[in-house]
């Protein structure tokens, strides 16, 4: 492609990225900066949505209403229902589905999740291949461990679960209802509903130690 088919070819897309912004403007859907915010042409917005600077919305995606989407976040293939914030540096692939009043917070990822009502996951995690329930709260560097080089697993978590920070989750797994996992395990088995999990070795200290001296 020679220089002037480029410019042509970059002409066309900021013009018709001004029309798809300009559309949603005129709709009710408050871009902030909204030349940094790149739409798609079958991008649909509910009411009362707003969407910060450095947003980037592929294809198939529908935002419902009172959502808010914050900055350098990117979303393809997505649903998100109403009442809902997503970001700021989150990335949405395609089969996710954020239910009402979720959260997803800063550099967390989804694919081919979906998020039940009120449940929330707030920082620095991976979750794929999972369905979460209701009013569940999965912790920072929370990770589901779905592939395991040749196939992909999925992991399931019931509603009013408590997954503790940096957890891997070895699907395929199962956390049943009202369950808690502690902070730093790593799940195989199936949790039962109302049980916590834990698997973290021995802490161990040695008293008076020494370090060694470079010489």
């Amino acid at each position: 492609m020679n220089t002037n088919n480029k410019l042509k070819k970059a002409n066309a897309y900021r013009l018709t990225q001004e029309k798809l912004r300009n559309k949603a403007l005129s709709k009710g859907v408050n871009l902030i900066a909204p030349e940094t915010i790149f739409l798609s042409s079958d991008t649909t917005f509910g009411k009362n949505v707003t969407v910060e600077p450095y947003v980037v919305i592929g294809a198939k995606v529908k935002i419902g209403n009172n959502t808010y989407i914050k900055s350098f976040t990117h979303i393809e293939g997505t649903k998100i229902e109403n009442n809902v914030v997503v970001g700021p540096y989150a990335r949405l692939r395609p089969g996710t589905v954020l239910k009402s009043n979720t959260k997803i917070g800063n550099f967390v990822e989804t694919k081919k999740t979906s998020i039940s009502n009120n449940s929330k996951v707030n920082h620095l995690s991976y979750i794929g291949d999972t369905t979460i329930g209701k009013n569940s709260n999965i912790g920072a560097g929370t990770i589901t461990c779905n592939y395991d080089g040749v196939k992909k697993f999925k992991t399931k978590i019931s509603d009013n679960v408590f997954i503790g920070s940096n957890s891997a989750l070895v699907a395929p797994v199962k956390i049943e209802k009202n369950s808690t996992v502690g902070a730093g395990s790593v799940i195989t088995r199936n949790v039962k509903k109302n049980s916590l999990a834990i698997t973290r070795p021995p802490q161990i200290e040695v008293k008076n130690y020494k370090r060694k001296k470079k010489k």
